[in-house]
Parts: structure tokens; C-alpha cells; sequence
């Protein structure tokens, strides 16, 4: 395998990706960028970096995992920034790392599904790509996969989210709209899997349903799984994220990971 971390900031060290590709050069395969959850305050990557990618990899994808701006330096749209220079690097070393240059996605959870329901909104925006001082498209994923995602700033969002990235527990609406995923989905938002559990309380279930309800609007393939139960962040639903927590573990939800391979597969 090679492992790596590439430093994507010059002048912050704590953004990085961090590289789990097969070294096998005989084969060419699908890449994924995943964006772990923490609520612009941290970056859970214990549970939904690392073990997420080595799933993706068991299943044939080379995955790449970000640590992103939060806390102080998540101001929007740095962290889209991040995430663009990460998707522009793997694009950019795809020989390298024996990819499809035309075949990445990007799989994000809680508010790392924010940012990558933005990377696959908002990618087209001059502001970041030149921000990101990247060509035009480099940062456009081939789809997006969005795990109990923060998406709607609405009346069912998770507040503390979008105080970080706006730098205010008093925002007004129309910064608030700013960033409402479900508001700006247009021709340009690429194809979306969305996964969600009815159980979740941190982040309502509403977040997808009004997502979903959107790229329906605009006619964007989707696919979408409800699971009746299952917490808040519980990654892959199983054993090896549940940290010894039964309620975090769930067979049907597990499902999730196996699905979006199958959706990501029939992405032409």
C-alpha cells in the first residue's frame, strides 16, 4: 500500500491528505476523497478517516483522507478550499497512484458531508478555484456520497456547524442561506448518494429528505437509504468503529458502504 501524507497548505501544516492506494500498477481504479465529521471543530478521522478508507480499499478504490480547516480557520469557504486542493492533488497524481482521473469521488460525514455536498455543489464557484489557485474542473468530484450529513441551515440543522464556518452564534439568515446545501443545488451539483438513519437526533433526518427532495427538483441522479435505526456518527455500523458500543453497531445500516460502491459503479 502506499501510505503517505501530503501537506496541502503552505502556511498551515495541519491540513493534509493522507494516501491508502493498492501499489498493484496492473490495475487502473476509482479514487475517493474521504472528509471525516467533527462539526467544523475537529476532524474525526479515528473513526471516519482511517477505517473508512481501508473499507473503500478492501473494495477495490484507492481513498485519500483530509484533515481540513476547523475550529478558528474554518471560516467559509476555507475548509472548500482544503478540499478542493485535495481533489485537485489526487486528480492532478493520478499516474501516480494509478487512478481514473475522471473517476473520483468524495464520501464525507456529519459536517464532513457538508463539505463534501459543497466540493459537489459549489465547485464551479471563480472565488474558490481561484483561492485554491487550481484550473477550472480540478476540483469537480464525480459524485458525492453523504453520510448523516449536516446539509440544511434551516430549522433542522445542527447549529454549532455552521457557527464555526460563519464565525458567529448570531448569523443572519441570509448567511445562513449562504451555505444551506439544499438552496443552491442546481445542474451543476453532481450525482449524490445520501445515507441516513431515522434514529439520528444530533442531525435530523430532515437534513437528506430536504436534499433529496432538491435533486429530485432539479432532476440530478441520486439515490438515497433511510435505516430505521442507528446514533449519530456511527460510521461504518459496525464492530470495528462501534468502540465497543452496541447501539452503534447495526447490520442493515451497515449495508451502506457495500451500496454506494454498487452506486458509484453505475456513475458513468
Amino acid at each position: 500500500m502506499i501510505h503517505r501524507i501530503i501537506s496541502l497548505c503552505d502556511d498551515d501544516p495541519s491540513i493534509t491528505l493522507t494516501t491508502y492506494a493498492a501499489d498493484d500498477t496492473s490495475l487502473i481504479r476509482d479514487a475517493i476523497l474521504v472528509i471525516p465529521g467533527g462539526g467544523y471543530g475537529c476532524v474525526c478521522d479515528d473513526r471516519e478517516g482511517e477505517p473508512i478508507a481501508l473499507a473503500y480499499l478492501a473494495r477495490g478504490m484507492n481513498a485519500f483522507v483530509l484533515k481540513y480547516s476547523v475550529g478558528e480557520r474554518a471560516l467559509f469557504p476555507r475548509p472548500l478550499v482544503d478540499a478542493s486542493l485535495a481533489m485537485a492533488y489526487i486528480r492532478s497524481h493520478a499516474d501516480e497512484y494509478h487512478i481514473n482521473p475522471n473517476r473520483i469521488f468524495c464520501v464525507g460525514f456529519s459536517a464532513g458531508g457538508h463539505l463534501a455536498a459543497s466540493l459537489g455543489t459549489f465547485w464551479h464557484l471563480d472565488s474558490v478555484t481561484e483561492m485554491a489557485g487550481i484550473p477550472y474542473g480540478m476540483n469537480k468530484p464525480a459524485g458525492m456520497i453523504l453520510c448523516y450529513a449536516v446539509l440544511t441551515a434551516g430549522d433542522m440543522a445542527h447549529k454549532g456547524s455552521f457557527y464555526n464556518i460563519l464565525g458567529t452564534e448570531s448569523p443572519t439568515v441570509e448567511a445562513l442561506d449562504r451555505y444551506s446545501i439544499e438552496k443552491h443545488i442546481d445542474e451543476r451539483t453532481v450525482p449524490a448518494f445520501l445515507m441516513h438513519t431515522a434514529e439520528d437526533t444530533l442531525v435530523p433526518v430532515e437534513n437528506a429528505l430536504y436534499t433529496a427532495e432538491a435533486l429530485s427538483r432539479q432532476k440530478i441522479l441520486f439515490e438515497m437509504h433511510i435505516y430505521p435505526r442507528g446514533p449519530h456518527g456511527a460510521a461504518l455500523f459496525n464492530a470495528q468503529t462501534s468502540r465497543g458500543e452496541a447501539a452503534w453497531e447495526d447490520e442493515a445500516a451497515a449495508r451502506w458502504i457495500d451500496d454506494s460502491v454498487d452506486w458509484m459503479r453505475r456513475i458513468q
